[in-house]
């Protein structure tokens, strides 16, 4: 699965809440997958599900019957399963077809466990089974379970159908045995209207008209998988289709939307490709679909079912009049962070949650991988230091997780889609990929596929086979990293120079921005260090280290920024540092301006680091390296909110700063102008515009009236941060022109961003009719969330207070799997201490124990900003002073 994608980097390099707070549990070593907990008793085993399924999409209704082969390992009276909101009518058990059912004595339903037991008059003896039950659910409006979508196509409204299983929720569709361990196959037939489209896994296998005017679809049996997996899709489709190595590849769109799929099409033809050379083991599936839908979700983006990849059309499809740089870049990451999951999760699938980085932090690195090589235009490489400080961001805080980590009940298993299991995962696969090499790692992976193909693991399965490949010992490394929480810290003291070498000593220690009461953890670092232009030379550091380096000269530790752990030099050693950052690589750039932010700001050294060493970049460094600059300065900007005057001098340096870079690459596309440039000039008007650029809020401001009658005012690259300025600064008149374009609009993924915009103006009084726009279904009913969420950007309490206190409306318009975390998100983003006692209230009356992590992690994101607001911007005041 692919998390949300509202990506607030800005925040993240305050290690702020997001809205999609991560998850909290107590920070020790996880417990073994093997024994994972579960629900149900472990005295049966499916091995198929036949599922007959009847949508009533007029009235959010289904019925449905399922058949399901299997294994009874115990002796037993009664058989236990998953359900949620469902009903049943019959339950029966036969010993195979033709053989005499048995009825169930008793069907009992526990709501709070999401359970069915199935009770019958005489004991059920070792051996194979069929039960077959008959049953009626709920189709819901937000994505968990099998869900609808209304939108406007052609001027009529439309309503879709699909399903959300993971992490828990295939039990609102099918009673069944919900847990990944339960592998089994599908086959899935459906009686749905004429003339509509119905997309699952495996191709069709037939169709029959029926009597009524309806149609039977049937598909092929899929091949055996976990329940969360399974796909079904309804509704007035269209679809492309392209063959690599034997298997038909399709995006399915909305009608009228296909000629927006084209490039995911074409990426999906790419990937396929190399990811069947990379895993060695070829994609097993006739078919791999795509399937875009209108509307959104404030838990995901996309989903990897098995062969019928789920996504939102925001997240895939390009829309001409509004496609930007960016958005292509989203397209092609969803499609290889999915299709990843084809063999990582969907082929070889981890035992139970405690290991679901196995799945998605192995998805997030090949998305990666496969970005930089397939597209190197783009220089993918060099977001993998912005990777690394998102997880680090959280990381660093008490209330941090191992990457490894236990998961006891439903709520725990949707919060663990977090920062955490992305994005440290992916940093850490990166980091021992670079520690064993590339063909090491590759044929360890290559291993593991084929070893574990249709199976469960865990993660010590994965390093046993890079083990074996890579004749190095790596498990108790990846058990360092994996097994307990938290962020490395190398402190690096001054070099000493001798007979052309350079000696370092470098001491272990642990970075966080609110731990000061324990002694720091241990871990085996691998560290690569050089003096600037020298050769790199690798160390495996625990604890204390000296390193010799050839040449003398300035020390670079963490070369390349391959390791997951902040580099703390000694001053003069980071002076030296200051003084040739013009001539360092990009990507040790980033990495140093990553950790003087942090470092600084958690009073590790001056916050005024980051600013010593931006002044230091050269006006044609790279576009990554002035993106990041621009980002933290609109952090920062955000930081004195409440302090006028000390935010006025920060945004004269930030305007100083940033103007000439965009002076330097225009509000124009340049014939030859690389592909990052478009991403850095939409940031450079985004900041400036926050920051109060009189010239950017007036250039955008006249292309805004122009784009009237000149439809060449506002091209497609520059749509979206030009409306983002003229939406943030919009009085009562410019908001009600802004509405009355989203209500006409008649593109659900136009009319969703005009929406977005709505609420991120900064007036209080045009940002409560935005906050009350959001309890209405006037967007859509998956927009209501969203538009609360862009509100707490700008107005956290004011959105918080709103939201809670229409608690039982907000609630019906945010997915299941998102509801423990979407109210302490918004709450997350404040900076008033106040907002702390507001939600351990929340939390007490609304979320069981088990649930309260991400508002844990809401303080915790409080509490760190107050202390940053108190402690370290005076030191930035300081610094503006002497250099403003």
């Amino acid at each position: 699965m692919k998390r949300s994608l509202i990506s607030l980097a800005v925040m993240a390099l305050l290690g702020l809440s997001t809205g999609l707070a991560p998850l909290t549990v107590a920070a020790a070593p996880a417990a073994k997958a093997a024994k994972a907990t579960t629900q149900l008793p472990r005295n049966a085993v499916p091995t198929h599900y036949a599922v007959s399924l009847v949508p009533d999409a007029a009235n959010s209704s289904f019925s449905a019957s399922v058949v399901i082969a299997l294994d009874i390992k115990q002796a037993s009276n009664s058989i236990t399963l998953n359900a949620a909101d469902l009903k049943f009518s019959a339950a029966a058990i036969s010993a195979g077809p033709g053989k005499p059912a048995l009825a169930a004595s008793k069907i009992s339903v526990d709501n709070d466990k999401q359970t069915a037991t199935f009770e019958f008059a005489q004991p059920l003896a070792v051996g194979s089974y069929q039960l077959k039950l008959d049953y009626t659910g709920v189709i819901g409006t937000q994505a968990a379970g099998i869900f609808s979508l209304d939108y406007q196509n052609g001027g009529e409204k439309k309503r879709a159908l699909y399903t959300q299983f993971e992490n828990s929720e295939a039990r609102r569709m099918i009673p069944s045995w919900d847990e990944p361990f339960y592998k089994a196959t599908f086959a899935l037939e459906a009686t749905v209207p004429a003339g509509q489209m119905a997309v699952s896994n495996m191709p069709l296998a037939s169709t029959s008209k029926l009597a009524d005017g309806r149609e039977l679809v049937r598909f092929a049996t899929s091949p055996k998988m976990s329940t969360y997996l399974l796909f079904f899709g309804l509704g007035e489709f269209e679809r492309a289709s392209a063959v690599e190595g034997g298997t038909e590849l399709g995006v399915v769109t909305q009608k009228g939307s296909l000629g927006q799929a084209q490039f995911a099409l074409d990426s999906s033809v790419a990937v396929l490709k190399e990811y069947n050379d990379y895993f060695g083991v070829k994609y097993p599936l006739p078919k791999l679909d795509n399937i875009a839908a209108p509307g959104r979700s404030q838990f995901f983006s996309a989903m990897e079912n098995w062969g019928a990849i789920f996504t939102f059309e925001a997240a895939i499809l390009l829309d001409p009049r509004v496609a930007t740089q960016s958005d292509k870049e989203t397209s092609f990451l969803v499609a290889a962070h999915e299709m990843a999951h084809q063999w990582f999760g969907d082929l070889v699938t981890m035992t139970w949650w405690d290991d679901l980085w196995l799945n998605e932090g192995f998805a997030s690195w090949m998305e990666s991988r496969t970005t930089t090589r397939l597209h190197p235009e783009w220089n993918w490489e060099l977001r993998a230091v912005g990777t690394r400080e998102q997880a680090m961001g959280r990381d660093a805080l008490v209330t941090t997780h191992p990457v490894v980590q236990h998961i006891a009940t439903v709520e725990q298993a949707s919060q663990a889609f977090d920062s955490i299991t992305y994005q440290k995962g992916e940093s850490v696969i990166r980091m021992l990929e670079n520690y064993v090499g590339d063909d090491a790692w590759r044929a360890g992976v290559r291993s593991y596929m084929a070893k574990h193909a249709y199976g469960n693991t865990v993660s010590d399965d994965l390093w046993r086979e890079v083990e074996k490949a890579a004749h190095k010992p790596i498990t108790a490394i990846a058990h360092d990293f994996t097994l307990q929480p938290g962020v490395p810290m190398i402190r690096v003291a001054d070099a000493v120079c001798k007979n052309g070498q350079t000696t370092i000593a470098l001491t272990q220690g642990e970075f966080s921005k609110d731990r000061t009461d324990k002694k720091p953890l241990s871990w085996r670092v691998p560290v690569i260090a050089q003096t600037v232009g020298g050769a790199p030379v690798r160390a495996l550091v625990n604890g204390k280290a000296s390193m010799t380096l050839p040449g003398c000269g300035t020390v670079l530790v963490n070369a390349g920024q391959s390791g997951y752990y902040r580099t703390l030099y000694a001053p003069k050693a980071f002076a030296a540092l200051t003084d040739s950052f013009a001539g360092l690589p990009a990507i040790d750039q980033l990495g140093l301006l990553s950790d003087s932010w942090s470092l600084g700001m958690a009073g590790l050294m001056p916050a005024s680091s980051f600013l010593d060493l931006a002044s230091k970049a050269p006006l044609d460094a790279a576009p990554q390296v002035w993106e990041q600059i621009a980002g933290s300065l609109a952090a920062l900007h955000q930081s004195y909110e409440g302090k006028p005057e000390q935010q006025a001098a920060l945004d004269r340096y930030a305007r100083k700063r940033l103007a000439p870079v965009l002076a330097r690459v225009g509000w124009t596309k340049a014939a030859d102008e690389a592909a990052p440039v478009a991403n850095l000039r939409e940031t450079l008007i985004n900041v400036l515009g926050a920051v109060g650029d009189e010239g950017v809020v007036a250039e955008a401001r006249r292309r805004y009236a122009a784009s009237a009658t000149d439809k060449d005012a506002m091209p497609a690259a520059l749509r979206r941060p030009i409306l983002g300025v003229i939406a943030a600064n919009a009085d009562a008149a410019t908001w009600d022109q802004l509405h009355a374009a989203a209500r006409e609009e008649k593109s659900t993924m136009i009319k969703s961003e005009l929406y977005d915009l709505l609420a991120i103006v900064k007036d209080k009084a045009l940002a409560q009719r935005a906050l009350e726009l959001a309890l209405t279904d006037e967007g859509g009913a998956t927009e209501g969330a969203s538009i609360l969420n862009h509100v707490a950007g700008h107005h956290p309490d004011m959105a918080y207070d709103f939201a809670v206190g229409h608690h039982g409306q907000l609630e019906k318009k945010i997915d299941a799997t998102s509801r423990s975390r979407y109210f302490p998100g918004l709450g997350g983003r404040s900076a008033d201490p106040a907002m702390i006692d507001k939600l351990r209230a929340y939390a007490k009356q609304y979320l069981p124990a088990e649930a309260q992590g991400d508002t844990r992690t809401a303080i915790a994101s409080i509490q760190y900003r107050v202390k940053l607001r108190t402690t370290r911007l005076p030191e930035i005041d300081a610094w503006l002073a002497k250099h403003g």
